[in-house]
Formats: structure tokens, C-alpha cells, sequence
């Protein structure tokens, strides 16, 4: 394991342990005595803003990194609540964001060609038997 590698290691590590460490601190803060409006979940929040394919990633990342991505779910929604994001966050900011902080998210890919008119991914078009053309 080269230097640059072992360095890379301990700054997710350390960013990790900053994650957890702050979500320990939110979930020991004295709730108020006053009753609150019933506040949805911080990934209920992070949901309602997800734009294109947005919903497609987060999903790939639960079933594929459950714990860690719950701690960036819960960290993502505090700042949703908060105000301090307020943009639609779609599927490549949220993959960029998840693999910045070491959780490299696997997504399926596929390429789609047009084919008289229409759009037929490029295994279908590879694997299809070319049409009948005429033959003089």
C-alpha cells in the first residue's frame, strides 16, 4: 500500500468519524418541552428533493452501503431542515457526494444508439440479427 493510499485511508477514516461524531451530538441534544410540529424524517426530506435519477442512486447506496449511507441520509436532510442546502440535488450530485466521502456507490449502466427512429440499448442492437435487406 503505497503512501498516497495509506494517507486517502485516514481522511475518510477521519471524515467518517466526523460524520458519526456529529450525528451523536444531534441525537443527545435535550428535546424542549414545547410540543413540535410532527417533523418528517431527514430522509423523507432528502427524498422530496431529489431530482433526475436521484431516487435510483439513493437506493443503490442503501442496498449496497446500508450504515453508511444512513449517516450521509441523516447529515443531508439536517441541512435540507435547516436551510443551509436548498437546491434539488439529482442522482450525479448525490453519486459525486457519496463516492467523495469514500462510499463508491456501483451503478448499472447502458447505452443506448438510435435505430430507425428509436432508441434500443447497444447490447439489444449488437445481439439482433440484422433485418432482411435486399439482396440483388
Amino acid at each position: 500500500m503505497s503512501e498516497e493510499d495509506r494517507e486517502l485511508e485516514m481522511l475518510k477514516a477521519k471524515r467518517l468519524a466526523e460524520m458519526q461524531k456529529n450525528i451523536s451530538t444531534l441525537t443527545q441534544k435535550p428535546q424542549s418541552t414545547e410540543p413540535k410540529k410532527t417533523q418528517q424524517s431527514y430522509r423523507d426530506t432528502l427524498v422530496q428533493r431529489l431530482g433526475y435519477r436521484g431516487m435510483e442512486v439513493l437506493q443503490n447506496a442503501e442496498y449496497q452501503f446500508p450504515n453508511e449511507t444512513k449517516m450521509v441520509v441523516d447529515k443531508l436532510g439536517e441541512l435540507l431542515q435547516s436551510g443551509e442546502i436548498n437546491e434539488e440535488i439529482d442522482g450525479g450530485k448525490l453519486l459525486a457526494l457519496l463516492r467523495s466521502v469514500g462510499i463508491n456507490v456501483r451503478m448499472a449502466t447502458k447505452i443506448n444508439v438510435e435505430q430507425d427512429g428509436k432508441f434500443v440499448s447497444l447490447s439489444d442492437k449488437l445481439t439482433s440479427k440484422p433485418d432482411d435487406e435486399s439482396h440483388d
